[in-house]
């Protein structure tokens, strides 16, 4: 049986692979500091065998290499960042700890190994900064973050191509564009808006809604993840994509009919409000993944429409998720100079 760990195991991303892994009967070791985005709601109902949970960060490199010697992991994903844009112009401090200087002790305790563990580290589209008119960003893209939170990852993929040429680590690197789906905490934009509608609140959107992302559906990334576990070649960096773009405009609207069609009733304050602009603020991300498509046969499976449709219902039908969070956490806006 294959053994697996995850880095920040009860975050978005990382709850929705730790419940993939289990079905799929590997076992996992979930890794996690609790810093303010981690949820135990996102794995209730976890009762495997296969499944251990370690309150660890990923910054203790003492701790990491005896849970690498006594776990023998097979592959580690890594999904331990602070990925929220806003704060990480409020303070960057928190995003050159753990993004950088968490990937670096991770990698050391790696070096310190003698099993050859295989290392997918996740990072993000951002780091290629804005993408002009209709181009999409291939592996091959030159690097230009416009925020601390890309430039901290950016930062970290060097980190790991470089542990990859001098200490021959295993590691694969992985740039994700938007994911969106159940258990996303409600500081990004998808369970923000969702959180305004079933509380009767304004819909804030940056300038005029016209920036563009690219949006896949956290399942089809994670499937993605653990493909290229087994097939990801050594020191490559593989885009993971959906090729659906849209605007921040459209995708408001986008969950304001699934509302519609819901037993939700929606009140009077449930509005668009254009709200002035983050600083550093990139127009477009797109992804080209025609090497992911190509190499190890993944392709999407979820389209944007029922995935925001899944998403809405799974929220909707959660209202604990939000009740557990101080609105403390993500009420306030960040990221205002």
């Amino acid at each position: 049986m294959k053994r697996f760990i995850v880095t920040g195991g009860y975050g978005f991303i990382g709850s929705n692979l730790v419940r993939l892994l289990l079905k799929k009967k590997y076992k996992v070791l979930n890794i996690d500091n609790f810093s303010y985005s981690a949820q135990k709601y996102n794995l209730r109902g976890i009762s495997n065998k296969n499944y251990i949970f370690k309150k660890v960060d990923i910054n203790n490199r003492n701790k990491l290499r005896k849970i690498l010697k006594n776990f023998k992991p097979h592959g580690i994903f890594n999904l331990a960042a602070d990925t929220h844009v806003d704060r990480s112009i409020d303070d960057s401090s928190n995003f050159i700890k753990n993004n950088i200087l968490g990937v670096f002790n991770l990698l050391e305790a790696l070096k310190s190994v003698k099993n050859k563990i295989k290392l997918i580290h996740v990072s993000t589209d951002e780091v290629y900064g804005d993408i002009k008119g209709s181009k999409r960003s291939n592996e091959k893209h030159t690097y230009d973050p416009s925020s601390p939170y890309s430039a901290s990852k950016a930062s970290s993929d060097h980190l790991v191509l470089s542990y990859v040429k001098t200490y021959k680590l295993n590691a694969v690197i992985t740039n994700c564009s938007n994911n969106y789906g159940p258990r996303q905490f409600p500081e990004k934009i998808i369970p923000k808006m969702i959180f305004n509608v079933i509380k009767n609140k304004p819909l804030p959107i940056y300038s005029k809604g016209k920036n563009s992302r690219e949006w896949i559906y956290v399942d089809d990334h994670c499937e993605a993840l653990i493909s290229l576990f087994f097939k990801g070649k050594k020191g490559e960096k593989y885009n993971i994509g959906s090729g659906f773009n849209c605007s921040n405009l459209y995708l408001v609207k986008s969950i304001l009919k699934k509302f519609k069609k819901s037993k939700i009733k929606i009140g009077s304050k449930v509005k668009i409000k254009f709200v002035k602009d983050r600083p550093g603020h990139d127009l477009r991300y797109a992804l080209d993944s025609k090497k992911l498509i190509r190499t190890i046969n993944w392709k999407p499976k979820i389209a944007f429409e029922k995935g925001i449709e899944k998403t809405v219902e799974w929220y909707i039908k959660n209202p604990e998720f939000f009740r557990r969070i101080s609105k403390k956490l993500f009420n306030k806006r960040l990221g205002v100079l």
